[in-house]
This record gives C-alpha cells, structure tokens and sequence, in this order.
C-alpha cells in the first residue's frame, strides 16, 4: 500500500488537519476547535486524540504514514520540536509538541513556523508551481511570508528569516508597528493595515463616496468592504486600494531584485480581491524592479486558500521518505 502524509495546520481558532497523497493531493480532511484555556495545556493533547480518533475510523495504523508535518504560530525550534511565545494559543513559554506526538502515535514528526509551512503548499501544489524559487507574502491580520530560494526555506540565523511583514515602507511617516518599528508593510498590507490606511486617506478626501461616509460616522469598515466599493466604481476606495498596492508592489519588488524568484505568490484573507489586487501590485512592481527581474519574476494569486497550511505542512512531512 502507497504511503501517505499528515498535516497539521495550527490556529487560534481550528487546528485543521489532512490526511494527503505523497504527491500532496488531499484525501481526507478535518478541523476541531482550538482550546486554548489554561495555558494552551490542552491543544497537543487534543490534536493526539484526534489523529487517533481519525485513524481508528480510516482503519489506519502508524505503518500507513511517512511521517506528520505542523505549521504552527510562534517561535519555533524545528530541531527540538517545540513552540515558544505562540500568544494567540496562550503558549508564553516553551511547548513541546513534537516529542509528545511521535510518543503517542510512533510517526516522525516535523514543525516549522505557519507562514513558512503556507509558503511550502503554495509553492508545491499551488501557484508556485513547484518551481525551486518562489516567495509567498500572505495578506492576513498581519502581513507574513515564507521565502523558498534553490528549493529551500530561508530561516536565517534567529528563525527571522522571510518577515516580510517588517520591510520598512513608509520610512518617514508610518505607523507604529507591532515589532516596535514605525513603516511597517504590515501596518498598510495587513487587512487592519488597509482600514488605516483609509482612516488616513478620509481627512482629506472631499469627494462622495460610501466608505469615508462610514469612517466619518464612526462605523466599522473592513478591507473586503474597501475592494468590493472599489471595485464598483467608489473613487476614494479605488485611493486605498491604489495605496495599498503601491506598497506592496514596491515591497515585492525590494524581495525580487534581491532574490529573482519565479514568482511572488500573493495569499491570505485580502488576496481574495484577485486579480483586482494583483493587476495594480504587478503595475509598482514592474515599476521598482531591475530589468532581469522585471522579465523573469511573475506576480500571482495563491490558489490553495485555506488548504495552504495542511498541504505545506504534509511536504514537512514528506522528508522522512527520502
């Protein structure tokens, strides 16, 4: 019998998990809910007794799997397998996760950071096409990545490596950033990013339009809100999204006269504008890049959605076959 991968794909509101061919084709899939009471202590324990629930009713044993691959946020170290500072699980400290599972379920096990193990699915089986060379920025409630260069995932000395969210691009006048930096692509790409920067944009706009007639009434707006007015004609939301992309585009373009991948693969919750969003990225990015880059480095639309994590995290898993 042909073996097969498992993936993980850890959040702060589902754990989703899949059970996937050797050539990432998804054949089962799954999510719980994320218990993160009391510190976190019960989501490995949780994810345990869910692979065993499902393999139990798949009539599968540890025989059947290469290996299981977890995305997961935080600090984490892929050789001792654990998680450290993943405050959205209320994990403060360090979690071992890595030594607990192969315990229970006696398959190796392997782990790298959420966006990074994003970056893997989309380059495997999704838009990245399996080209050696792509990076994937993934648009959310911040701005992530995962840069693949020669087939391999850049972590960089501390694990910082591919934080793309944190390319400076407002050096004199931008917002305050999370990571204590002030410019951030985060704190304008991000979905939050693009409601401030239309809050900013509104105090000098004139013109009618449905958005600034929200903000100035104090109502909630959100990114979709902003590209879907945009998208019908809303001349100051059409500003934003302008805006927007010229940071990105100029982002991109700072990544690929670098690196010169085969593409830069745009995801995550805001790239659902399409090729709306991608067409005007592409247009400052044509714009900022070196000559080479600019005939050989494409700009595209992840196709994997919220499959991205668990196949990402099944080619982790994939290792333990070689």
């Amino acid at each position: 019998m042909t073996k097969k991968l498992i993936g993980i794909d850890l959040g702060g509101t589902s754990i989703k998990f899949g059970i996937l061919t050797l050539d990432g084709e998804v054949q089962e899939k799954w999510a719980i809910e994320t218990n993160i009471l009391e510190d976190g202590k019960h989501i490995v324990p949780d994810i345990v007794a869910s692979l065993k629930h499902r393999l139990e009713l798949y009539g599968l044993t540890k025989d059947d799997f290469v290996g299981i691959g977890m995305g997961s946020p935080g600090a984490v170290d892929r050789d001792k397998k654990n998680v450290t500072g993943a405050f959205n699980l209320n994990w403060a400290h360090t979690e071992e996760v890595g030594s607990v599972i192969e315990a229970e379920l006696g398959i190796p096990f392997a782990i790298d950071n959420d966006a990074n193990v994003a970056a893997l699915g989309e380059r495997w089986v999704g838009a990245g096409a399996n080209n050696p060379d792509v990076v994937f920025v993934t648009l959310g409630t911040g701005v992530g990545g995962g840069v693949i260069a020669d087939g391999n995932l850049i972590h960089g000395v501390a694990g910082a490596g591919g934080e793309i969210g944190h390319i400076i691009v407002e050096p004199e006048d931008g917002f305050a950033c999370t990571c204590g930096n002030d410019g951030c692509l985060e704190t304008v790409a991000s979905a939050t990013g693009v409601v401030r920067v239309a809050r900013k944009l509104a105090e000098s706009y004139e013109g009618d339009s449905s958005i600034k007639a929200a903000i100035d009434n104090g109502e909630a707006v959100s990114s979709k809100d902003i590209f879907e007015a945009a998208a019908s004609g809303d001349k100051f939301a059409d500003s934003i999204v302008e805006k927007v992309s010229y940071y990105l585009g100029l982002a991109t373009a700072n990544i690929s006269n670098i690196l010169n991948p085969d593409s830069i693969v745009i995801g995550g919750g805001v790239s659902a504008a399409g090729e709306f969003l991608r067409s005007r990225v592409e247009k400052y990015f044509l714009k900022y890049t070196f000559p080479q880059v600019r005939q050989s480095t494409k700009v595209k639309i992840a196709e994997l959605g919220n499959d991205a994590g668990i196949i990402g995290a099944a080619s982790l898993a994939s290792q333990f076959a070689e």
